[in-house]
């Protein structure tokens, strides 16, 4: 009668150092607010940001359904400079039907818009979002303001409050930083021959 035979594991490519992390790490993961840094978990740690770095890529593999797991119905990625775990893509529609009509309601058509001009013409101050837009977007600023989406970064020479995206903007986008957004159209005048053409206007 032949023994049977054991079936072999693929040896983990992690440290156990790092695999001792995998798991406070998830605690951690599963209770902030924002996106956070490996830099910050290594000092919560207190060990080199190269081993926060290789057990947060194990995990977000992991979690993809790599390493003989199950894909998971969340995931862990890249956004705003850090991590932080987020409901699987696939799953988006399942996720938007059910918080439909909670207090996580979409944004408007306005606020979309007036979103797009900071984010491509930041700094930016309301009068110029107005004169884009061609209405006033005072209370559309606000509502964007609130939602933690856009800040003030700064004065113009005459007084004005500029406006630029935050953090929370970046990772509602999916976005590490501004350099992810999408290129504007090639053919478009750029953000020079804007302004020189409403000033001839």
């Amino acid at each position: 009668m032949t023994e049977p035979t054991s079936i072999a594991h693929s040896p983990s490519p992690l440290s156990d150092e790092a695999t001792a992390l995998l798991a406070p790490l998830e605690a951690i993961l599963m209770v902030i607010d924002r996106p956070v840094t490996a830099g910050e978990l290594a000092d919560t740690f207190d060990v080199p940001t190269d081993l926060i770095d290789d057990a947060l890529d194990f995990l977000s593999a992991e979690y993809r359904g790599d390493h003989a797991q199950r894909p998971r119905g969340f995931e862990l990625r890249r956004a705003a400079g850090g991590w932080r775990i987020y409901s699987a893509a696939p799953w988006a529609g399942v996720v938007g039907r059910f918080i439909v009509g909670t207090a996580q309601s979409k944004l408007s058509q306005a606020a979309l818009e007036t979103l797009a001009v900071v984010a491509y013409r930041q700094p930016v101050s309301r009068s110029r979002i107005s004169h884009i837009r061609g209405v006033n977007v005072d209370a559309v600023v606000r509502t964007l303001v609130a939602r933690g989406l856009i800040e003030e970064v700064g004065w113009t020479d005459s007084g004005a409050r500029l406006y630029g995206t935050t953090d929370t903007f970046l990772e509602r986008m999916g976005f590490e930083s501004l350099n992810d957004l999408v290129p504007l159209a090639p053919y478009l005048p750029s953000a020079e021959e804007l302004d020189d053409l409403e000033e001839t206007l």
